[in-house]
């Protein structure tokens, strides 16, 4: 990569970071409504993983999105503009945190409901093999969600028909509040693919250098007609589920130890040490940050609410 790429992901991780934290404080002040689930923590996971695809590579993912809509390009203005249900919202203000999308950049939500979402994904993958596009599509989900029957119907399917999946399994350690070796009867969750006969590997989700790496060569093995790819991204979320979790489930001094192995600071480390950048570099990038989340904020907060009668838009697909 050129310096310019390199300083691009430490802008989206960073971005990212801030982005969720605003949310929080917005959510407490009422300003946010719904269910939200932040993805501090794993920003260096999606932000390596998308910045491996190409522009026809779709992407789809569960409910703790809004990294992942950044990495897909969507602004942060219609991000926040989301997070508070106003028009200009990259769904238009009635998708709100856990259904965001942007087809035209193929990304492709956002999904609610649990492991749902998987077989829309071997959908999207089947119509690209049909259509003879050379597209792969990037389906992340969690942990819990390979414990749910969608989860072994969309990847069986996807090696039966040989489709341009990688299945990305971000284990964050939990599945809302169960430990994953409490709820889960192999040791790794690759071994899962194992059943389907998908290759699988793990890879190190606080990494985004790693990751990048790791995506890169997947999709190039998928893109060529090699089939489904299964990756675990080892990883975790700094916070709670959702904003609601009272956080009984996990010690302090394990959030701590997690804490240490920071994603943003591995990656500064690594730029720093690999001199491709200077901290006063990446300090400039944390202000104009600071100064685009406020921004986005503001728009947010400024953009008119949907109407009442936009409840009846967007139900329908016209051709």
């Amino acid at each position: 990569m050129e310096k310019e790429e390199y300083l691009d992901l430490y802008h989206q991780m960073v971005l990212i970071r801030r982005i969720e934290e605003a949310a929080a404080l917005l959510y407490q002040e009422g300003k946010i409504g719904g269910f939200l689930h932040l993805y501090i923590g794993q920003e260096a996971v999606s932000t390596g993983l998308i910045s491996a695809r190409l522009p026809q590579d779709r992407v789809i993912t569960a409910y703790r999105d809004h990294g992942v809509a950044i990495n897909c390009g969507v602004s942060a203005d219609m991000v926040m503009a989301e997070l508070l249900g106003k028009v200009t919202g990259t769904s238009h203000g009635k998708g709100g945190s856990m259904h965001m999308a942007d087809v035209h950049k193929n990304f492709w939500g956002g999904h609610a409901i649990v492991g749902a979402h998987l077989p829309i994904a071997a959908g999207l993958a089947l119509g690209d093999q049909y259509k003879g596009r050379n597209g792969v599509t990037i389906c992340m989900f969690g942990d819990g969600a390979t414990n749910i029957g969608y989860f072994h119907e969309a990847l069986n399917l996807s090696k039966v028909w040989n489709l341009p999946v990688l299945w990305v399994c971000e284990n964050n350690q939990y599945g809302m509040g169960t430990a994953v070796d409490r709820a889960s009867a192999v040791s790794e969750i690759r071994q899962k693919a194992e059943g389907y006969c998908i290759p699988n590997e793990r890879v190190d989700g606080m990494d985004i250098i790693k990751v990048r790496q790791a995506a890169e060569r997947l999709l190039a093995d998928i893109r060529s007609g090699k089939g489904p790819y299964f990756l675990e991204v080892e990883t975790y979320r700094f916070s709670g589920h959702s904003m609601g979790d009272p956080e009984r489930y996990r010690k302090q001094d394990e959030v701590k130890r997690w804490e240490e192995n920071d994603p943003i600071g591995i990656y500064d480390h690594y730029l720093t040490s690999n001199k491709i950048a200077e901290e006063a570099e990446l300090d400039q990038i944390d202000q104009k940050v600071a100064a685009e989340v406020q921004a986005s904020i503001q728009f947010a907060e400024t953009s008119p609410e949907p109407e009442p009668a936009d409840l009846y838009k967007h139900v329908y697909f016209d051709k």
